[in-house]
């Protein structure tokens, strides 16, 4: 939410749209001038909010768990496995990578593509280590983290009773 949006707002205000205080208070003026220029700005490169760009978090990952493994797939297009790594250590799952540039266009003039390194770390708990498999096919990774048995038993399923009235 937006600083602009807890400001109260005054119906009788000679201007529709407007802030009570704002004819009175200049800075509060600029403060929602600025705001709206940084807005206006970032809005116009899709990221939203300062922190939330959706190449943030690239690659895409999908996390699945069963109570006898964890599954982790990564959407890396344009990928293949040599340009990927794999780790686990210390319970966190760890795929990177760099995506290379194919040309060397100088006359272009924008680009949504990605290119540069990439890092994503993923906690997972245990997990047996000896048995994580990976594949990778059509730009998709997948890892399979099986379980450990001690992992297996922890898991207690909880009735839920009906409602009460």
């Amino acid at each position: 939410m937006a600083l602009r949006d807890l400001v109260p707002w005054n119906n009788s205000s000679r201007k529709v749209g407007v802030p009570a205080n704002e004819t009175s208070n200049p800075f509060l003026a600029l403060h929602r001038e600025m705001n709206r220029m940084f807005d206006e700005a970032f809005r116009s490169f899709d990221i939203g909010s300062f922190g939330s760009s959706s190449m943030m978090g690239w690659p895409s990952v999908e996390l699945n768990e069963t109570e006898k493994e964890v599954e982790v797939l990564a959407e890396l297009p344009g990928l293949d496995q040599n340009d990927v790594a794999i780790e686990l250590s210390d319970g966190v799952l760890t795929i990177s990578g760099e995506k290379k540039s194919e040309t060397e266009d100088k006359e272009r003039r924008f680009s949504e593509r990605y290119y540069g390194r990439f890092e994503r770390r993923i906690p997972v708990d245990d997990v047996d280590q000896d048995k994580v498999a990976a594949s990778f096919k059509d730009g998709v990774l997948t890892v399979t983290l099986p379980k450990l048995p001690t992992a297996q038993r922890k898991i207690r399923r909880i009735a839920i009773n009906g409602s009460k009235q």
